[in-house]
């Protein structure tokens, strides 16, 4: 129900106080832009809490239930770091000022620091407002760099045939040429199509790393090399550095660039649609592009350096999500040198999970070992005319949010399951009894699957219809 179908003329969930200065006539301001009346909901208070308690239960989030959506890290994050960001020294901050703000600058200049260790990096911009505005930044900077140094023909990027959707489409909106590379029998890059695609055109590659098969790719530091030897970026999507943190620092293979999801690895609630924080870090032949400001230290206060010849400018407005990086502040600093532990139980997890579904779905790169999520595949079920998408909504009834099905492509009928670092192992067990229920459901009676969810607020919808033709204008409007 809209809150709006609760609305009865006349009745209020506040009161305001007596208006204590001159009162104005808003047309004399607004013109022909002033409305003289608004269809706002008229309710109680007791509605509108009501109503929106009501909204909550019906989500399915990481506070109720497991979310093991492959690729990107649904984890949950301590409440604390939530109090920290939202104390009022912090969010009541204007962003115009600096030498009021030297305690807001100090953090981020910490955080910029211990991010560079963790990833092996020269350079860091905390700017970027998510992972997909970091790649942006990354390959705009690679284009600085090619621009800088005259390689007018650099004009194309290899991405890996299990790279994220976003990877080809940041290189698309840059202005690059997308060449594919595939991936092997067992997951990984292909080294032969690699090097055939390696051409003096190559601007840069983009590699996840471990990749989106939860594979991890051994050749990383020949593929650099490579890279280098014809004066290409090796760009790193960072999406999935809840396997490494604090174990391996991409900046030592001979990554150039690599943005790390602060919502995904450090803290952050992840979904909701933002804000988020996409932190980039640098090597040396990148650094001097980084966009400004960047947060300095000079003795003993701290500053926004502007003076960058070679900056590719600002990307963000102001200086980036500070809350978001109070998060991760908080969250690294609270690890500190158990920082690996996150990054172990991770890889742990998806491992004995794995082990509790084997034998259930295809594998089919078994048996390459995996980090901390990997793909199987429901097409032994398609005889029973169950697919993915079946189990996925199957799944709903049973408690569990699903996991990202049909990707990567490479996979048919894929499941892409991550439970992370924070899950329990009974939690594992649970949903691992779950697809066994499921399964069992198949032979038994398949259409009750394929009817599924029953038991969610909405139930199943013709997903390529409700994209199509969207019902966007509400009854009361």
């Amino acid at each position: 129900m809209l809150i709006f179908e609760l609305s009865s003329k006349g009745r209020r969930g506040y009161r305001l106080p007596e208006l204590d200065v001159e009162r104005v006539d808003p047309r004399a301001y607004l013109g022909d832009y002033f409305r003289e009346e608004l269809k706002f909901p008229e309710v109680s208070e007791l509605d509108v809490v009501r109503h929106y308690t009501r909204l909550s239960q019906l989500n399915y989030a990481i506070d109720t239930t497991m979310v093991p959506l492959g690729s990107c890290t649904m984890k949950y994050n301590p409440r604390i770091n939530e109090e920290l960001a939202g104390l009022e020294e912090f969010k009541d901050l204007h962003p115009m000022v600096e030498e009021q703000a030297q305690g807001t600058l100090r953090l981020m200049h910490e955080l910029g620091e211990l991010l560079k260790e963790i990833g092996g990096f020269e350079g860091i911009s905390l700017q970027p407002a998510a992972g997909a505005q970091g790649e942006l930044l990354g390959l705009l900077m690679t284009l600085a760099y090619h621009r800088d140094r005259g390689n007018t023909n650099k004009r194309k990027v290899l991405v890996p045939d299990t790279s994220h959707g976003t990877n080809p489409a940041t290189a698309s909106l840059c202005g690059f040429e997308v060449v594919t590379v595939k991936s092997n029998r067992e997951g990984e890059l292909d080294w032969e199509d690699f090097q055939k695609k390696l051409t003096d055109e190559v601007a840069c590659l983009m590699i996840t790393n471990p990749n989106t098969l939860g594979i991890f790719e051994k050749k990383i530091r020949v593929v650099a090399d490579a890279l280098h030897e014809k004066d290409a970026i090796l760009y790193m999507d960072g999406a999935n550095m809840n396997a490494l943190v604090g174990l391996a620092k991409p900046g030592q293979w001979g990554v150039d660039v690599m943005h790390f999801n602060l919502h995904k690895t450090f803290s952050t609630p992840h979904g909701g649609g933002g804000p988020g924080g996409g932190a980039v870090g640098v090597s040396k032949r990148l650094e001097p592009y980084l966009p400004v400001p960047l947060v300095v230290k000079e003795g003993e206060s701290y500053r926004l350096e502007w003076d960058r010849p070679k900056s590719v400018g600002k990307l963000l407005t102001f200086y980036g999500h500070t809350g978001i990086m109070l998060r991760a502040l908080a969250y690294i600093l609270h690890y500190g040198s158990e920082l690996k532990k996150v990054a172990q139980y991770a890889v742990l997890n998806a491992n004995y999970l794995k082990h509790l579904l084997k034998g259930l779905f295809l594998d089919p790169y078994e048996p390459s070992p995996r980090m901390h999520e990997f793909v199987l595949s429901v097409q032994n079920l398609l005889e029973q005319g169950v697919n993915a998408m079946d189990v996925a909504k199957a799944l709903l009834d049973r408690g569990f949010y699903a996991p990202t099905v049909y990707f990567p492509l490479t996979v048919k009928e894929a499941l892409m399951i991550e439970p992370t670092e924070t899950e329990s192992p009974q939690n594992l067990q649970r949903f691992a009894q779950a697809l066994r229920e499921i399964l069992q459901l198949v032979k038994e009676k398949p259409e009750e699957v394929k009817a599924s969810p029953k038991k969610t607020p909405v139930r199943r919808i013709r997903e390529a219809e409700a994209n199509r033709k969207p019902v966007l204008r509400a009854s009361w409007a």
